[in-house]
């Protein structure tokens, strides 16, 4: 492979003309979108209108003329297909955590016994899903939910009938392999276990068939593969079957059944309107209602070939280049057992990855020494997957990352 056969599958790419959708720093290579994907064009304007002309002039009225009110279930509905999901079965709130909080909390209410209360997720799950699921187990006891976690490659073989839930991420955040989710439900439902999936690092960059696969529950981030954000609010998918016979456990006025009413007794909306709690964060849910825009006529299946051929071509560039006997594979080998990321081990991970940024290469670092690229389809180029290995190879060979400047550990790694 050389600079010529990379220009060429960049002339040939069909979701090349996406990229000028984004604002791209010159002399910037950007492999961290699958950690905050880059700034679309259009949430600038976005963003722009909703604080000048409709918060600015229309002030508080912009609920009913901007229909501010109504944005969670706008932006739900605009993620639904993405994750293959029907309509009403998708709602943008809140982070992550609080929504596994709700889920989690309301999938144990209904379905846990004495005899079926264990939650079963994998030891290097995202940790914040493992908090929430150690929280849980705090404040009801293990009576009520027995957290376990187990080695990811255990996760099929450890649910039985003792299982209540099986709590797991799609793509795993560190090493980027990816689940077999269909594998997975249909375990679960054998033993009478509902299942949640983290769609985190899946969404956006891939084909996902949550109906398809008859999953239970999902929930997922707005800010990596979606571009809406740091801190943009999150989404919950329930599936119909399920969404009366759940109640969750954080009942704001928002999942009221007639909020102005402002009634003192709770009774919550029927379908997912119920998962909404306090007021929805305005600004953040409309950059990603303008961010979404871009996935209207998408073609994921497109998404994927291109995701699939990124992360393949930088790894070939590295064991071509002979960097592999440094730089150990983490991910898997195969493209299809892998999101659109690719993590490597090595010692001076932390530094090497301070060393790349300094030159326009913006990867991230993850404990306790990898290395981790992700690949964002919409905006990468396969030269810049050239020029990123041509700079590593630079980096690795002068031995630069041990320079003592790259040591220093930042706050946010």
């Amino acid at each position: 492979m050389n600079v010529t056969d990379v220009e060429v599958l960049d002339s040939n790419d069909p979701l090349a003309k996406y990229r000028d959708e984004f604002h791209l720093p010159e002399n910037t290579i950007y492999l961290d979108g699958n950690s905050l994907g880059a700034l679309p064009k259009r949430v600038k304007q976005r963003v722009k209108e909703v604080t000048e002309q409709q918060w600015g002039n229309d002030l508080i009225s912009s609920w009913n003329q901007h229909n501010w009110v109504n944005l969670p279930q706008q932006v739900g509905e605009k993620i639904a297909p993405i994750i293959g999901a029907s309509e009403g079965q998708v709602i943008c709130c809140d982070s992550i955590s609080v929504n596994l909080f709700k889920l989690l909390s309301a999938a144990l209410s209904f379905n846990g016994t004495n005899s079926r209360n264990k939650v079963i997720s994998s030891h290097d799950n995202f940790p914040t899903d493992l908090y929430i699921a150690q929280g849980l187990q705090g404040l009801l006891g293990e009576q009520r939910c027995q957290f376990v976690d187990v080695q990811e490659d255990n996760l099929l073989r450890s649910i039985d009938d003792s299982t209540a839930v099986v709590m797991v991420t799609e793509v795993n955040f560190r090493s980027g392999k990816r689940l077999d989710i269909k594998s997975l439900t249909e375990r679960a439902h054998q033993h009478g276990a509902l299942i949640i999936v983290d769609l985190a690092h899946s969404a956006g960059a891939m084909p996902v068939h949550l109906d398809n696969w008859n999953v239970d529950m999902a929930v997922g981030c707005t800010y990596k593969y979606l571009n809406g954000g740091p801190g943009a609010p999150a989404f919950v998918y329930v599936n119909n079957a399920l969404q009366n016979k759940l109640q969750q456990p954080i009942t704001g006025w928002f999942g009221h059944q007639n909020p102005f009413a402002f009634n003192p007794q709770y009774q919550p909306k029927s379908g997912i309107k119920q998962f909404l709690a306090g007021t929805p964060s305005i600004i953040s849910m409309s950059a990603i209602d303008a961010a979404l825009e871009l996935f209207d006529d998408l073609d994921l299946q497109t998404v994927r070939k291109k995701s699939v051929t990124l992360t393949t071509l930088f790894d070939d560039l590295i064991n071509q280049y002979g960097l592999n006997d440094q730089l150990q594979r983490l991910s898997p080998a195969s493209a299809e057992e892998r999101g659109s990321q690719l993590s490597y081990s090595f010692a001076y991970a932390y530094e090497l990855c301070q060393a790349l940024i300094d030159r326009g290469v913006i990867a991230d670092y993850r404990a306790p020494h990898f290395i981790r690229f992700g690949f964002a389809p919409l905006y990468n180029s396969y030269k810049d997957v050239w020029s990123a290995v041509e700079q590593i190879r630079n980096v690795m060979q002068t031995d630069a990352y041990k320079e003592s400047r790259y040591a220093e550990r930042l706050a946010v790694t």
